[in-house]
């Protein structure tokens, strides 16, 4: 009786249209009626029968078409898993959701948040909506989205790191027609970093007419004790008071006395690290049972507000204003797109301190030392990952790393721990110091907090890596060692060992809260702050602010050229211009806009083959990923694409790998270069299926390079990507399906 019942909400709530997804187990004969509409999914399957490399890859600032439907139809269920080794990257890639031809997307935000975890981490989830599993590696989402006319879904890899491997599922729904009054499906990612002073924290602030349905909420203390005495606010329609008012940030999670690890069917928190400076919160809550129905407008949000405390830890209030950050989520159906809200922060602006330098761990072995153990490299443990591993013999083992400090300042350290079945339990030191240990008393708490904080590591299977917040700490430029130590095992362990894949430093800034802005709790002014444009806008306003002298908002600007695609090919000067700024910010922006402007416009060529030497190897990498698309039209590229093969960032040989194979046979006098990378010992693999797939698509003037293509067919990540290769290269039939 208990499904059938949240079934029976779940269509109470303004989904239900003609045999919707959730109505088939309403009833004892609901999944016995026929059906008036035909089921389909787009993946990412290799065509190729005989390859099991079912994954894409996108580069930095590329954007993947995951599906491309035409209606009347509805989407019903997206499942994804990514491999991916950059800090943050459910944090760095984007999903949009564009409906019936609209050039602004209906769902806006990360991927990571989307499917109910902020923070750029992975963790498991288990709600009736989303569902993430496997440690948060795969990730589920129920939402119905119908539209009339197409749906278009689409992720771009914002970060500095190609993607390796993205495997996807959209299903969806085939209709003859929908009935009236069905909303689009919206999803909006904002944030505050801090939450701004005397203004509550807003999810969304919208007019139209339509239902909000869910939140995800991140926090990031930037203060010790309890931050969430803060209450819900729900205005509707214009009122001067909320109609719907809380009593409390656990509350509104629907649990009590605070907020641990938890989840369920419509509320939950799977990220929830307790009171400390740098503890992280995400919450989820799905307003499907409870929507809220809005005829002109809604303002949602929450205080920010919590248990502070005096500089000696005594407590000084018990509500008060913090300056925590915060990010969020809103989820709602409305009648038509929505168009009027503020283009989200790109990239490296949503992680959690709006940078990190991730130090990759494994490459600094040779100034790493190890005490009651042996500390060596594994490579590529968990797809496209490599561990520090430390061989321990028992507890005192201990492994010490060099994190260099580029400026004084205060930082957040971050470790991502691998786990695995032969793995102790380990605690940190910096400079011998315990982290995370502060000797104030939570506000809330009876005890001083404990510490310093133990990581256990012991898993049934290997997982490769589960970002842990190792603490904060004021530091001084220069040298540092951070220490892990062995301090026990879990009885089920067959071992004391511990592997690191990597460590990031985020440094602290902008602490203190800002002042309040102008307008009231359901409105804003519409003006341009910096570093923010609107969405929906015609291409002539972002063209205009592409010459703002403001950085941030001339970034902003750029990045929202190249979301018009084709239609935005007069702009194709100012971007290639743009490519000469003295700003890597600015310069990467429009290599990142120029790949998605117009695929046949060869004229940016001159300049992105200067960019191809830029100091910035960001730069470098998106002006690589920018000629792809123009293809044969690129063909004056191929001497410098060539000399990136051997450029040292693995982020650029790879995409420069992709473009000469995009010229194709224009590309034949980089057969030589390309057949010589494909044996460099220890090159990525990533690297090395580019390199072969390139060579394949050059085709039989690539013969030279068949020996290569052979030896490769030995490692087993490259072996389809050679295998394709040499089917092209002798001109044979390719199977597929």
């Amino acid at each position: 009786m208990k499904s059938v019942t949240v079934l029976v909400f779940l269509l109470a709530s303004g989904f239900a249209f003609a045999q919707s997804p959730l109505t088939d187990m309403t009833d004892s004969l609901g999944l016995a009626r026929l059906k008036d509409y035909s089921a389909a999914r787009v993946s990412s399957g290799n065509k190729y029968v005989a390859s099991n490399d079912d994954s894409k890859r996108i580069m930095p600032g590329e954007t993947l078409v995951m599906a491309d439907l035409k209606g009347p139809g509805m989407v019903t269920h997206i499942w994804l898993t990514v491999a991916d080794n950059e800090f943050g990257w459910p944090r760095l890639l984007r999903i949009r959701v564009y409906y019936d031809g609209y050039k602004t997307p209906s769902v806006d935000a990360p991927l990571g948040d989307f499917f109910g975890v902020g923070h750029g981490s992975e963790r498991n989830l288990n709600s009736i909506m989303v569902h993430d599993s496997s440690f948060g590696r795969a990730r589920n989402s129920y939402w119905p989205m119908p539209y009339r006319k197409s749906c278009r879904v689409t992720v771009t890899n914002e970060g500095n790191r190609l993607v390796p491997m993205f495997y996807y599922h959209v299903d969806y729904r085939n209709y003859a027609s929908l009935p009236a009054g069905i909303g689009y499906f919206h999803a909006y990612y904002r944030q505050e970093r801090p939450a701004r002073k005397g203004h509550n924290y807003e999810f969304l602030s919208i007019k139209g007419t339509g239902h909000y349905v869910g939140t995800v909420m991140s926090v990031v203390q930037t203060q010790v004790s309890w931050f969430g005495e803060g209450d819900d606010l729900f205005y509707v329609d214009g009122a001067t008071k909320p109609q719907i008012l809380g009593t409390g940030s656990e509350d509104y999670f629907n649990d009590a006395w605070g907020l641990r690890d938890s989840d369920g069917p419509w509320t939950g928190t799977p990220i929830a690290e307790g009171e400390r400076l740098g503890s992280r919160l995400t919450g989820y809550r799905w307003h499907v049972p409870d929507p809220i129905p809005f005829k002109r407008s809604i303002w949602a949000g929450i205080e920010h507000a919590g248990w502070t405390a005096n500089p000696d830890g005594t407590v000084r209030s018990g509500f008060e204003e913090r300056p925590d950050f915060f990010s969020s989520v809103a989820f709602w159906y409305q009648q038509g797109v929505n168009e009027g809200l503020l283009e989200p922060p790109y990239g490296y602006e949503r992680l959690p301190f709006g940078n990190a330098t991730q130090l990759e761990v494994p490459t600094l072995i040779n100034d790493v030392t190890a005490e009651k153990g042996k500390a060596l490299v594994q490579k590529e443990v968990d797809w496209a990952k490599d561990l520090l591993f430390l061989v321990a013999e028992g507890p005192g083992a201990r492994v010490n790393i060099p994190v260099d400090i580029p400026e004084n300042g205060q930082y957040e350290l971050v470790g991502l721990i691998a786990q695995a079945p032969d793995y102790g339990d380990y605690k940190a030191l910096l400079d011998n110091q315990p982290m995370n240990l502060d000797p104030r008393q939570a506000a809330t708490s009876e005890v001083p907090f404990p510490g310093p904080e133990v990581f256990y590591n012991y898993l049934p299977e290997v997982y490769v890596s589960k970002d842990r917040a190792l603490g904060m700490a004021t530091l001084t430029k220069g040298r540092h060692t951070l220490s892990f130590i062995c301090v026990g095992k879990d009885p089920h362990s067959l071992g004391y060992n511990f592997g690191i894949n990597d460590v990031v430093i985020e440094k602290v800034q902008d602490i203190e809260a800002k002042e309040p802005e102008s307008g009231s709790a359901e409105s804003v002014p519409r003006k341009v702050a910096s570093g923010t444009v609107y969405r929906g806008e015609p291409l002539t306003y972002y063209m205009a602010r592409t010459n703002a002298a403001s950085e941030d908002e001339k970034v902003s600007a750029l990045y929202a050229v190249g979301q018009f695609g084709a239609d935005a090919a007069s702009a194709i000067p100012k971007l290639g211009a743009a490519l000469a700024d003295p700003s890597a910010r600015v310069r990467a922006a429009a290599a990142a806009s120029l790949a998605k402007v117009d695929a046949a416009n060869a004229s940016a060529v001159p300049a992105l083959i200067k960019a191809l030497s830029d100091s910035n190897p960001r730069v470098r990498s998106l002006a690589a990923v920018a000629l792809r698309p123009i293809g044969p039209g690129a063909a004056a590229a191929v001497p410098q694409l060539v000399a990136c093969l051997d450029d040292p960032v693995s982020y650029v040989r790879a995409p420069a790998a992709d473009a000469l194979g995009a010229i194709g046979p224009a590309a034949r006098n980089a057969t030589g270069p390309l057949s010589k990378r494909l044996l460099v010992k220890d090159e990525q693999a990533f690297v090395l299926r580019s390199v072969a797939y390139a060579l394949g698509d050059i085709g039989p003037d690539a013969r030279s390079a068949l020996p290569s293509l052979e030896e490769s067919l030995k490692m087993v990540r490259v072996s389809y990507a050679a295998q394709l290769a040499i089917l092209k290269i002798k001109g044979q039939p390719v199977p597929s399906y």
